[in-house]
Parts: structure tokens; sequence; C-alpha cells
């Protein structure tokens, strides 16, 4: 069956439900929510493969017991293998407490620069995987997730995630976008670049850091961007959202403009 984004171009989803982004024999990928009406609307992710799962930037607290029953509905808790964590804030992070209380021997995906700020949550025992050291994971079905570096976008420990068999890019904060009219999938990006600019430019540390981020992911096969905030960006757009960063001027590109 494969990607199955296209498909939601234009559509209103059942923000009550789970909806299947990408199904390949046993690899699936899933939107969990959540189903809060903000400008800032946080995007859950799952990546099943096998009889193993991962939950993509959880989310916050508020939200853990929706996030919770909806990714039981898909797989079981002895399934979900663990939570990969882009970066450390808030609203990516913070309901990792509530999963570690629920399943103390998951694994915490992320770098060790955001290691270092995890455990200001309140546990900091915890099994650490470390993509800095592990850049990719295999699952036991032999299927792989790609780790690459995103630093200062936003933060200087970001990464992002790349699924080998969908090709589809977790993305964490970059092409994030907020938008009180969301759509799940971008259906005129012309449109959707003001969304992502009320993010980017005050988020977003520099033109250097999102060129430079452009040169370590342009010559993957991206068929999907998916992004905690905002909207999901499918294949036809995804040279155009390369080039957005390209263009893009943000942070101390504006803010120390005039020491150029």
């Amino acid at each position: 069956m494969g990607s199955l984004i296209d498909s939601h171009i234009g559509e209103e989803i059942d923000l009550e439900n789970i909806t299947c982004l990408f199904e390949e024999d046993d690899h699936k990928i899933y939107w969990l929510g959540i189903d809060n009406e903000t400008a800032f609307r946080c995007n859950v992710y799952l990546i099943k493969s096998g009889d193993e799962a991962f939950v993509v930037d959880p989310g916050s607290r508020g939200f853990f017991e929706q996030v919770k029953r909806r990714a039981l509905e898909i797989v079981s808790l002895e399934q979900i293998k663990g939570l990969i964590l882009c970066h450390q804030d808030p609203d990516v992070s913070a309901s990792m407490i509530d999963w570690l209380e629920l399943k103390e021997e998951l694994l915490i995906l992320s770098t060790d620069r955001t290691n270092v700020l995890l455990p200001h949550y309140g546990k900091d025992n915890y099994e650490f995987y470390s993509v800095n050291n592990e850049n990719s994971y295999t699952f036991k079905n032999g299927r792989q997730l790609e780790f690459i570096e995103a630093p200062f976008l936003h933060f200087p420990g970001a990464f992002v995630t790349y699924d080998k068999t969908s090709n589809f890019l977790f993305s964490g904060d970059i092409w994030a976008a907020l938008d009180i009219e969301w759509n799940l999938v971008v259906d005129d990006f012309e449109s959707h670049i003001n969304n992502m600019n009320l993010f980017h430019i005050d988020y977003m540390a520099s033109n250097i850091a999102t060129r430079g981020f452009v040169r370590r992911v342009e010559d993957k096969k991206i068929d999907a961007i998916l992004p905690q905030h905002g909207s999901i960006i499918n294949k036809d757009n995804v040279d155009n959202a390369l080039e957005y960063l390209k263009e893009l001027r943000c942070g101390t590109d504006i803010i120390y403009g005039d020491l150029r």
C-alpha cells in the first residue's frame, strides 16, 4: 500500500481517531494526535515495525492519557520499545515521565546534549540510547531508522529521524507551522509559508543553520516531512520545503543583522 499521505490532502480528518500514514507489510506509521484546537498544535507519531514500536515526540504531560490510549489501540504496551525525543522542550518530551512510570524499561532515544536536560523533568534512571553514538536503529525485522543531527534548529542538540522504509522524515520543529485553520497535510504550500514563518523566524537560529541542515538531507529520497507542529508536507512539496530553508532569514540574521 505504501504512503497514504496524499489521500489526506484536503481531507478534514476526525481528530478523535488515529490516522494511518504509511503501511507496507509489517511496517506502519500513524498520526496519533493530539486533538486540542490551538495554533500550537502538537503532532505525535507512532512507528510500528514488526512487533516493535516507537512513539515519536510524545508531547506534554497534559495529553499523556490521550496519547497513551491512542497508542495502545494500535500496539500493546509490551511492543512499545521506546520514545524518540528530538529535543527536550516540554511540548515534545515532558510526558516521558508518565511513559516511564508506565514502563520503566523504555528506551529514551535522543542526543547527548538533550540528555543533559531530560533528568530535570524528575526522572534520571532510564535506559538512554544516544543517537550521537548510534546514528541508526535497526528493528528486529531489519528495517531501519536513521538519525540526523540538526544543530541550532532550534536547540544545539536537535536531530531528525529518517525512516528508511517509508522515506518519511520526522523533522521535529523544523518545518513546524502555526495555524488555527489546520489540515493534516499541506494543500497550498505558498500560503503555508506564512504559517512556517510564524514559527521559524523567532525560533530558528540562523540561515547558516538552516542551509547547513539542508546539506545533510537534500540527497535523501524524502516522500513526506512530518513536523511536530502544523501540517505534514507531502512529496510534491519536499523540494519547496528544502528551498524554503535555504532562503530563510531568521533568528540572529534578523536580531543582529546590522553586524554583517
